[in-house]
């Protein structure tokens, strides 16, 4: 049996991540801490640095939508889980990001973690194009001018 395991935690914020990376096959959880940007080429960065660790499963926690270009950006490289913010509240004390991405990849190996429904790729792709043309279908409808009507 590999005696390495890695997991990342990710509190997702709208300009910066903070990202825990962990061996959870050793008796005690021991986090490399660090910090990144939204950016595209911190994406990338972030990316390398997981793949650097040899990290297999990642679980990030987001309260927005902010976690969308993270997800595209590590999709297909790692095993990804999305947590619903509410369901990873620790107990009350002051807040830091580093504790609440500690606290996602604590809770998702005791198997306590509500995740969120992502759908594959191919499905997320189908979804938008039946939203767009929805909405195009009202767009026209709107701008139609009224007919039979007298000003």
């Amino acid at each position: 049996m590999d005696a390495t395991y890695y997991v990342a935690g990710i509190d997702v914020h709208k300009i910066m991540l903070a990202v825990v990376v962990a061996n959870v096959r050793e008796r005690e959880l021991r986090f490399e801490c660090r910090r990144f940007g939204t950016t595209v080429s911190e994406l990338q960065n972030l990316a390398t640095w997981l793949r650097e660790r040899a990290v297999q499963e990642v679980v990030m926690e987001s309260t927005a939508q902010y976690w969308k270009p993270v997800w595209l950006a590590l999709e297909g490289q790692f095993q990804l889980w999305l947590a619903q913010a509410r369901s990873n509240r620790g107990p009350r004390r002051r807040k830091t990001d580093f504790r609440d991405a500690k606290h996602c990849v604590s809770r998702l190996l005791s198997d306590d973690l509500r995740l969120s429904y992502v759908p594959d790729p191919e499905q997320r792709f189908w979804r938008t194009l039946t939203r767009t043309r929805y909405q195009l279908t009202r767009d026209r409808v709107r701008l139609q001018k009224p007919t039979g009507r007298s000003a």
